[in-house]
Order: C-alpha cells, then structure tokens, then sequence
C-alpha cells in the first residue's frame, strides 16, 4: 500500500506491490521511449518521424488506463465501455452499411450499453457472467438479424448482418473481457484484479512495441506483404520472443498461474496479439484505408491501437479462468 498525503490529510491508494512496481517500469518505459524519440528522428529523420507523435500519445493512454486502474473496476468498466463505443463507431463509420440499415446499426451501439450494464450487474445477480458469455454471439445476432427480417432489408442481407456482428463481437464484446476480467476477486491474484488487467495490457502493448522496434532495426523479409507490408519475420519473431519471456518471469507477480500454466500463456497470447494485428489489416484492406481513423496522432484508430486486443483480451481471460480463477 502507498499513501500520499495533501494538506494534512492521507489518502490511502490501495496498490499491490507488483502493480506499483509495474506503473513505476511503464514510467520508465515512457522516458526512455520520449528521449529516443528526441534522438532517433535527428539521426535518422525518414525512419523514425512517427516516433514523436507515438510517444506523445502513449503519455496519454497510460495515463488514462492507469487512473482507471487505480480507480477500480467501476471507473475500468466506464472507460472501456466509452473505448469499445469509439472502437465500433470507427468500423461501422468505414464499413459499407446503407442508409436503409441504421435500425440494425443503433442495435449494435445499444449492444454497448447492455453487454458492459452485464458487467456492473455482477455486484447484483451471480450469473451475470453467464448471460455475458452468451449476449453478444447468441442473442444480439439472434436480434439483429430478426430485426433485419422484420423490416424486410433483402438486399444485402447476409453481408450486412455479418459485417454488423463482427463489429460487436470485435469492438464490444472481446473488448469488454478487460472491464470483466476487473471483477476476479482481489484474493485470487496476486496483485489483484488490477494487476490481471495492467498485465494484459502490458504484455499486448509490449508485443506491438517489440515488433515494431525489432522491425525497424533487422526487419527484412515480409511476413504478411499483401495483408501488411511493414510486418516481418524478424519483427514478428523477435516480438513474440521478448513479450514471450516477459510474459514467463512477470507471471508469477501479477498472476496465480504455475510455471508451466505461464508458459502456455506465454507462447500463445502474443501470438494472438499478432493474429489480431493482421486480422485488422486484413479489415482495413477490404475497406480500402491505412487507419481506422486520426483519433490518436501516431498510431491512428481507436481499433488501430486495440487491434491486438480483440484476440488476446478473450484468450488470456478464458485460459486464466480455465487454469486458476475460481471466481470465473
């Protein structure tokens, strides 16, 4: 625990000693990251002119997820909820809907209200888990396409229902297992639910930044060149390989998981991280733009940032959940 004292008074922050240990090395992270980004664009100005605004805006997100993180699960569930509304408003703003659809499309916004109001109904109904799991694939598509019969939208049918459930189960519903993953009682982890969730943002936003930072000093030979051009073997591998040992020897500080559990985890989640990357690519190819938008200056999108995300957030909960979480 940690106190901090203002005009005579103490205010007692609650915080893990691993999760305190955790702000204090993304802290560092961030200084070391904004002074490469003075050096770096001055000695080579073509390859490194993104670093500035990047670092500049993960100031920013950091500071953001973290005061959600202090705050507690209310504040986490808030802010992911306002980020999964962004994140479905930037696809559904790019994908190829009519006019015609918007009773179809205001049913995929309402999915954001109900799917994270299941969350905050957990305080309340001990199966609201339960109805989480299933809302999103079952009974929001059940709706939707009901809905769709029912005003009689022939045309376009199918691909307009697919391209409107793909978006919330992406951008809601595998969005909304972080705010979810706030809920595991703080006894099962290590450094509580809130080292859960600094430790899957963590370990995802690690995985990006080694690929990118390996990518741009060995990256040669294109992995995915039709899909997206800037990723290579190199960056790939030698991402996956250090979010892979970071993942191993932190897993015991913010995880209840044994050594061959966090290993498991440790192969598979940035693999994910990686299939998720792609996989938006992948989307933005189809609909012919580089970022899902300019909301944050250097990294594009919301889903731009996020896309690793959507693959890893729905794994790491249901393997912790499947290997220690009693709760879940």
């Amino acid at each position: 625990m940690s106190g901090l004292t203002v005009s005579g008074e103490t205010f007692a922050i609650h915080l893990p000693e691993a999760l305190l240990f955790g702000f204090l090395g993304v802290l560092a992270l961030l200084i070391l990251g904004t002074v490469a980004a003075l050096i770096l664009p001055a000695m080579q100005p073509t390859k490194w002119s993104d670093l500035g605004p990047r670092m500049r805006s993960w100031w920013v997100i950091a500071l953001l997820v973290g005061g959600a993180l202090i705050a507690g699960w209310q504040a986490t569930a808030i802010l992911f909820a306002l980020i999964s509304f962004l994140a479905l408003k930037e696809f559904l703003t790019l994908a190829p809907t009519r006019k015609e659809d918007r009773l179809i499309v205001l049913l995929a916004y309402l999915t954001v209200f109900v799917n994270y109001g299941l969350i905050f109904a957990d305080t309340l109904f001990e199966d609201s888990y339960q109805v989480y799991l299933v809302f999103a694939p079952v009974y929001a598509f059940l709706i939707m396409t009901a809905a769709m019969s029912w005003i009689g939208r022939t045309e376009g049918y199918l691909a307009t229902v697919g391209i409107v459930q793909w978006g919330v189960i992406v951008c809601v519903y595998n969005i909304g297992y972080i705010a979810l993953l706030m809920r595991t009682p703080g006894a099962e982890a290590p450094a509580g639910a809130a080292g859960l969730v600094f430790f899957l943002l963590f370990i995802t936003q690690l995985n990006d930044v080694a690929q990118y930072c390996w990518g741009k000093l060995l990256g040669r030979t294109k992995i995915t060149p039709r899909v997206s051009p800037n990723k290579t073997w190199e960056g790939a591998l030698g991402g996956w390989l250090t979010t892979a040992l970071v993942f191993y020897f932190l897993a015991p500080s913010f995880t209840p998981l044994s050594p061959v559990q966090a290993a498991i985890m440790a192969i598979v989640i940035p693999a994910a991280g990686f299939f998720g990357d792609i996989t938006m690519s992948a989307i933005k190819r189809d609909l012919g733009v580089k970022d899902t938008s300019r909301l944050i200056p250097g990294h594009g999108g919301v889903l731009d940032r996020l896309d690793s995300l959507t693959f890893a957030a729905p794994l790491y909960f249901h393997l912790l959940a499947y290997f220690a979480i009693e709760r879940f």
